[in-house]
């Protein structure tokens, strides 16, 4: 059963203050459109750069999940992308004043609240899942933090740390669906050590901080000088050890809060792969780092495996267009009609076909005794597949003209030899609006992917 993308309803605000940077912070949540996926905006910079929420930005994790692109930073990333995760959102903008969200009470609690004031709505295109099935793994044998991921109906994760502590010992926390998210995760805080907490104060790192934000582990004895530095930084009369060991004016909402923190992490981090996963999540002592360096990995296998995934079709049945009704929605004549045929168009994709022969004129002199097709006439044929899917946009396509805008991450796989029959795909990345539309095109043959582009091509009326 096919499930719709989810975005907000409408935006909304929430302010507070960066745990490492001290900084206060105003950020905006923003319904974003399908295949939008999770993005942060830095209002407070000029041209307002936009970070998408992908693994390949992933520059440090010492102290949270850092993004980076291009010079513009987004600090201690998981704990918002974990909320949007948890309550099932697809596609969200998230616009910040400053380089780092608001870290509240150090959980994703105040985040879901806001989301699901802004309210959480469908969107008319389905989701993109990544259905596991065979096992991923990554090993740190430097720490021993692994990650596996395997089949699995439905979205789980288990977590399981060990600090090799007295203090923590060893916990383990499950979340069984994600729609439990909310009620058996979101609220559980982050937490450090007291050894820790020693070093940020002493590089004065831990400028937002304060006993409502973090739990603290006392795993060492508490010095006369570091409890002074304590009051100072979280702005306390008085600071104690409580019996179960951890620093006052906090009680645990759960005995195995460190370890469901954990999985909070997991969650927002693997948000970083940019679709939704379908599979079972085992993580032995996670990290951010552990937790990121998975992420890569599994993005990157997405990603192959999307793209050698040949579409197949049943050749002989009738197409959903011939040569002639193609003629009739698309501009171009022979010998520049590059599409036979057209096999599925729906408002989101375009399938269609192309049987390279001998004939074609372009192999007079590509090359003598080595004919081969050019990239170039390839290209083109994706673009004209997506003309088709523009133009079927508007009542009288016989009225408008075609042109190219711009083409972006062009790569040749094969040779496109006479004999071979070309089926190109091409799904929209974003909405087609004002006649542009942006695509995401592969060439397959011979089972094969030959050629792969992202293609920006725009309608206008004929003069």
């Amino acid at each position: 059963m096919s499930k719709q993308q989810k975005t907000i309803q409408n935006e909304v605000t929430l302010s507070g203050v960066g745990l490492h940077t001290g900084n206060e912070v105003t950020m905006v949540f923003k319904p974003a459109p399908v295949n939008h996926g999770f993005a942060f905006k830095r209002v407070d910079l000029e041209g307002t750069p936009i970070i998408e929420a992908k693994a390949e930005y992933v520059t440090n994790t010492q102290r949270g999940t850092n993004l980076e692109k291009k010079g513009v930073q987004i600090q201690t990333s998981e704990h918002v992308l974990a909320a949007a995760v948890g309550l099932d959102i697809d596609n969200l903008l998230i616009e910040i004043d400053a380089s780092e969200p608001p870290i509240m009470d150090g959980s994703s609690k105040f985040f879901i609240k806001a989301l699901e004031e802004a309210g959480i709505v469908e969107q008319d295109a389905e989701i993109e899942e990544y259905v596991v099935k065979e096992i991923i793994s990554y090993k740190d044998e430097t720490t021993g933090s692994e990650i596996i991921l395997m089949p699995s109906e439905e979205y789980q994760v288990t977590t399981m740390v060990d600090f090799g502590t007295k203090i923590l010992g060893t916990q383990n926390a499950t979340l069984d669906k994600i729609s439990d998210f909310k009620e058996n995760i979101s609220a559980a805080r982050t937490f450090s050590f007291l050894h820790e907490i020693e070093m940020l104060l002493e590089n004065d790192l831990i400028k937002g901080g304060d006993l409502n934000n973090a739990i603290v582990y006392v795993d060492k004895e508490l010095s006369e000088s570091t409890t002074e530095k304590l009051k100072k930084a979280f702005k306390k009369d008085d600071i104690k050890i409580k019996s179960n060991g951890i620093l006052d004016n906090l009680e645990l909402h759960w005995a195995n809060e460190a370890a469901r923190h954990k999985l909070l992490d997991v969650i927002g981090d693997l948000a970083l792969v940019g679709t939704r996963i379908k599979g079972k999540v085992i993580a032995n002592k996670p990290g951010h780092l552990v937790n990121t360096l998975f992420a890569k990995k599994l993005a990157k296998i997405i990603k192959k495996e999307k793209r050698n995934n040949v579409p197949t079709f049943n050749l002989n049945e009738e197409p959903l267009m011939d040569i002639h009704k193609i003629m009739e929605i698309l501009p171009h004549r022979p010998p520049f009609l590059l599409i036979d045929r057209i096999l599925e168009l729906s408002d989101r994709h375009v399938v269609g076909m192309k049987n390279v022969t001998m004939n074609e004129n372009f192999f007079v002199g590509h090359f003598p005794g080595a004919p081969v097709m050019p990239g170039v006439l390839q290209v083109e044929a994706m673009a004209q597949c997506g003309g088709v899917l523009v133009l079927n946009t508007v009542p009288d396509p016989e009225n408008y003209l075609t042109y190219f805008m711009k083409m972006d991450n062009v790569k040749f796989k094969q040779k496109v030899l006479p004999g071979d029959t070309l089926i190109f795909k091409a799904e929209l990345i974003t909405p087609i609006r004002r006649g542009i539309c942006h695509m995401q095109a592969y060439g397959y043959a011979n089972n094969k992917i030959v050629v792969e582009a992202e293609l920006m091509a725009q309608i206008a009326k004929k003069q």
